[in-house]
């Protein structure tokens, strides 16, 4: 008996900066193995096409650097809303439009980055979380990260934290997430502050939480 395949869509491109081509090409083959046919596009136009959108049971955003117009904006939070999954990781997803407050909502949170102060950092998994799909069996781990902010719905499932110290603005260490789902009407939303480069998707861990992100938000 034949299974019909889910559509996958990649959205990628703008700044360099977050290899959204080199990060994204990681997932093809994985997508593919989990019963997807996978659509890229390199432009924000495809949120054009609500019909595209309707019948797409994932999107993996990965685009940073240009705005995303009221009606692509539109589109794209309403097929979430009516089941198409959304995900994706760092800037790409998470600052990608910094002046649309009605997409930083859908998304869950909006990233402030601070790329002058990259180090080792342990990345925690919350213990109460632990029968997540995304998390279950896996342990914390370290990953060179930037230290950023993060301004966020307080209705997300939060699944991972970063600590970052206190500096001469902020006088103590705060907990910061990392790792987060959350649901949109009837579709699911996956985002990690990780994996910036290709070498953070190598991390076991970071890569493993990240397939099962992906998966997870499919509709």
């Amino acid at each position: 008996m034949s299974h019909a395949r889910r559509q996958a869509l990649i959205v990628r491109g703008g700044r360099e900066g977050d290899s959204p081509v080199q990060t994204t090409n990681l997932f093809l083959s994985f997508l593919a193995r989990n019963g997807f046919d996978v659509l890229v596009e390199d432009c924000l136009e495809v949120y054009e096409d609500k019909k595209l959108l309707a019948e797409t049971d994932l999107v993996v955003q990965c685009r940073q650097g240009d705005e995303i117009t009221p009606r692509e904006s539109a589109n794209l939070r309403e097929a979430v809303h009516e089941g198409t999954g959304l995900a994706g990781w760092h800037a790409g997803l998470v600052d990608a439009f910094p002046e649309d407050f009605d997409y930083q909502l859908l998304v869950g949170g909006r990233l402030r980055l601070d790329l002058s102060e990259t180090s080792r950092r342990r990345v925690r998994l919350a213990a109460e979380r632990a029968d997540h799909p995304v998390i279950t069996g896996l342990s914390d781990f370290d990953t060179d990260a930037e230290r950023y902010w993060l301004l966020t719905d307080p209705l997300i499932d939060v699944l991972a934290t970063i600590t970052f110290d206190g500096d001469e603005s902020r006088p103590g260490a705060a907990a910061v997430p990392a790792v987060w789902t959350r649901t949109w009407g009837r579709g699911r939303v996956f985002a990690s502050a990780l994996g910036r480069r290709p070498d953070d998707m190598n991390i076991p861990q970071v890569r493993a939480l990240t397939e099962r992100g992906l998966l997870w938000a499919s509709r």
